[in-house]
């Protein structure tokens, strides 16, 4: 059996390995290292693919939140609600900006910030959401979109788990995670469900003004060359980086369906191993997968986690410390509320490998060994 990994990014590559080390050559070849036409290529085909009118490329998902903010014309001061079970990326741009980070709670069954649990939080000062679509899954959109249009909020979604992740209204309509809010943000680091082979990162919006604003701000906030509107910065997708993206958007689709195929099977045999819970499924959303976390109760998480990697099981936890209980943000940010659900999180969720490359048969050892631990 081939070596279990947490995701196989070699075995991913060598399957596309012709039509990707063409894309490389194109652009080595043409010398376009920096806003080459395969930077606008990928735009606009992600642009289709998620049915948004535009696609903003950038070099990294921070970049894209802390660009989103900018853009939003946040001002010192002012409070941003975001949910502190995490990752700081999330955060720490709140607090970069001399923004306000408010740390809330998120539901227990979908990891997600939800609208009950922001209206709490809000202030005079707040000024903006950032529902984070964790491990794959949307949050529910809907209800925060109407909550932020009666209190006059901005909302920011990051996608960076959960693009390709189709959310569905209460009226029928189905959209892509991303492309509800003001602005939608990404990362396409390697292990992304839509990955480069370096760093990357994209916003997305429907509205024209902002998003020739978004624009300038990535690009030193210039409205032309040598003329600044806006204080900006620079944060560029690479060429190189843009056309792996554009070789493997081809198949995001059936990357996620994969991802789908071994959680389904996870859940098969797992779901009746009473000392665990199995990832839950919302009405609202598909799960793309980005991880496959379960929860482990009894104090036993990181005994599982131990066990199973000396069996050559790598196991992860995202995330062990809550961002409220970080040292960066004690001085800066506020908590709503005691965040009871994001303690136990933390103390209880395993991410187990998933991937695209991902064998029944290594599947089956994991599941066998999960299963012995608690014999």
């Amino acid at each position: 059996m081939e070596k279990i990994q947490m995701v196989d990014l070699k075995g991913q590559y060598i399957k596309i390995k012709s039509s990707i080390d063409d894309a490389i050559a194109d652009c080595i070849n043409s010398a376009a290292f920096i806003n080459g036409p395969q930077v606008k290529q990928f735009a606009d085909n992600l642009s289709a693919y998620l049915d948004v009118p535009y696609v903003i490329p950038c070099a990294n998902g921070t970049d894209a939140l802390q660009i989103a903010m900018m853009a939003l014309e946040l001002e010192r001061g002012d409070e941003v609600i975001v949910p502190s079970f995490t990752y700081v990326a999330t955060a720490e741009v709140i607090g970069l900006l001399g923004l306000v980070p408010v740390m809330v709670d998120v539901d227990p069954l979908s990891f997600n910030v939800t609208a009950d649990i922001i209206k709490g939080a809000i202030s005079s000062k707040t000024k903006a959401i950032v529902p984070v679509h964790l491990f794959g899954q949307c949050a529910d959109m809907s209800s925060i979109m109407d909550l932020a249009r009666e209190h006059g909020l901005y909302v920011i979604e990051d996608t960076a788990q959960a693009l390709s992740a189709d959310y569905s209204f209460p009226d029928g309509r189905i959209v892509k995670a991303g492309t509800i809010g003001d602005i939608g943000c990404t990362s396409f680091f390697p292990s992304k469900n839509l990955g480069c082979y370096g760093d990357g990162g994209a916003l997305f919006t429907r509205d024209k003004e902002l998003a020739d604003k978004i624009r300038m701000i990535a690009n030193h906030g210039q409205v032309k060359k040598y003329v600044h509107k806006y204080i900006g910065v620079n944060s560029r997708l690479d060429t190189l980086q843009a056309a792996i993206l554009d070789v493997k958007l081809s198949h995001l689709d059936s990357y996620t369906t994969a991802r789908q195929a071994g959680a389904a099977y996870y859940d098969e045999h797992l779901k009746t191993l009473k000392a665990i819970s199995i990832p839950s499924h919302v009405s609202y959303s598909t799960h793309v997968f980005h991880q496959y976390t379960i929860l482990v109760g009894d104090n036993k998480r990181d005994e599982l986690k131990k066990y199973l990697e000396s069996k050559g099981i790598p196991a992860m936890i995202y995330y062990p410390v809550p961002l409220n209980e970080q040292e960066a943000f004690m001085k800066i940010g506020r908590t709503a509320g005691g965040l009871p659900t994001t303690r136990e999180l933390c103390s209880q969720v395993l991410s187990l490998p998933i991937h695209t490359e991902m064998l029944t048969q290594q599947q089956d050892y994991i599941i066998e060994h999960i299963k012995a631990f608690f014999k």
